[in-house]
């Protein structure tokens, strides 16, 4: 066990390269069961969760080869099972993105039911049902999403809710079958969108990317190709919000601003001075930020994995914000840590109130989930003393290198031993 000690007060200053999207690296490595050749993943983040992909990917006897700059080649001729063991993908939600590109190429799959962060129902049963409308013989049991097709047929199925991971998996598993196949309620996040850019430049026919309606004509094959993976909006809106939060003046290198149109909008709207080119944003702050209100929601809408970071910005704003969270419940765990450090916050319902105070105190906190201990990093930064944040496996999971790019930029932070 790790954790993060941080020293507030500097201002963050200069310049930091912007990982690949870890939410867009983990569905393309799954889409890599697809190709019936070699596939080469490029812009791949150094994370926890890339690393368990790989490491079930091999499990399963697929071949990886890491090339230099984490461009991972893919080889699945070698594949010789076709099972997701619950003992290694226990804290990752994504392992489940295997089950729809097993079926569709092997016929056969057993996937663990899915862990990840502990942020309200996420539940599997939209996958298991477009799964099963496609043909699929599937039962749970034991913990074990088992199934088997001899091919799967084209379908239209219209999702409860509009997911992610649903989206993906079912449009992997759609792109081989026979006939076509109609998502309505699709997700689409950016990420949603790369996955299905890939799977055309691999042979795939899908249509209506970025809109809620895709529309995908199964293929016999699918070829291995090179396919760089987007850059991470959230670790971007992140780093601009710790910007706005000190004060500073940093610019974000090999990113792009417009899947965080929302994000920059808010930080405007703090009184950030943000400003823009094709692959760079740059953030300058001069003076305290004012207190926004913020709604989550999905793309195009805010983004709920910048709700915490957003509740530290308020917290030692000027004025008072509300934030509201409509994506997911139990979502507010990070508010009762930053209380600890005299943030003035009152959790109702899904929303939180939170009053600017002028300075937050150093103290130990724990974090509960993925984007929690990155908010708690950030009011680290701004806090009077020595801030302990513990349980930082979480932050490891979605944030490449944060103390060393955070340290880069001029922060006191370092990781040490438990």
């Amino acid at each position: 066990m790790e954790r993060l000690l941080i020293r507030g007060g500097a201002p963050l200053y200069g310049s930091i390269r912007i990982s690949g999207a870890k939410n867009a690296a983990l569905p393309v490595m799954a889409a890599t069961l697809l190709a019936d050749g070699p596939m080469t993943v490029a812009n791949i983040p150094h994370l926890h969760d890339v690393t368990t992909t790989m490491e079930l990917l091999g499990r399963m006897g697929v071949e990886l080869t890491v090339h230099e700059g984490m461009e991972v080649e893919v080889n699945t001729a070698t594949i010789e099972g076709f099972r997701a063991p619950y003992e290694l993908v226990k804290t990752m939600r994504a392992s489940i993105l295997v089950l729809g590109p097993l079926l569709a190429r092997f016929g056969q799959a057993e996937v663990s039911l899915p862990g990840g962060c502990a942020i309200g129902s996420r539940p599997v049963n939209i996958h298991v049902d477009g799964l099963r409308a496609m043909g699929a013989e599937i039962e749970v049991t034991d913990g074990y999403i088992k199934g088997r097709a001899d091919r799967l047929r084209g379908a239209h199925i219209r999702m409860d809710v509009s997911t992610v991971t649903g989206t993906e998996n079912l449009m992997m598993a759609a792109a081989l079958a026979e006939g076509t196949s109609v998502l309505e309620n699709a997700a689409r996040e950016p990420e949603v969108a790369d996955l299905a850019e890939c799977i055309n430049a691999m042979g795939g026919r899908i249509s209506g990317i970025g809109t809620s309606t895709l529309t995908i004509e199964g293929v016999e094959r699918l070829r291995g190709i090179r396919h760089q993976v987007l850059p991470d909006r959230i670790e971007t809106g992140t780093y601009l919000v710790a910007a706005a939060m000190t004060g500073g003046d940093v610019l974000l290198k090999d990113t792009a601003p417009e899947p965080v149109a929302t994000v920059i909008d808010k930080l405007r709207e703090s009184g950030a001075e943000v400003t823009a080119g094709a692959d760079w944003i740059r953030l300058v702050m001069h003076d305290r930020p004012r207190a926004v209100d913020v709604e989550t929601a999905p793309y195009p809408g805010f983004p709920t994995d910048m709700q915490a970071q957003f509740c530290a910005l308020n917290a030692i704003s000027t004025g008072a914000g509300e934030v509201t969270e409509t994506v997911f419940e139990n979502r507010f765990m990070h508010c009762l840590e930053m209380q600890r450090m005299g943030a003035d916050i009152f959790v109702e319902g899904a929303t939180a109130r939170i009053r600017g105070v002028e300075r937050l105190t150093a103290a130990p906190v724990i974090a509960t989930d993925l984007r929690a201990s990155a908010s708690l990093v950030l009011a680290g930064l701004v806090a009077e003393g020595e801030t302990r944040v513990d349980r930082i496996y979480h932050i490891d999971r979605g944030y490449e290198c944060i103390e060393e790019k955070l340290a880069q930029l001029g922060a006191d932070i370092q990781r040490v031993p438990d």
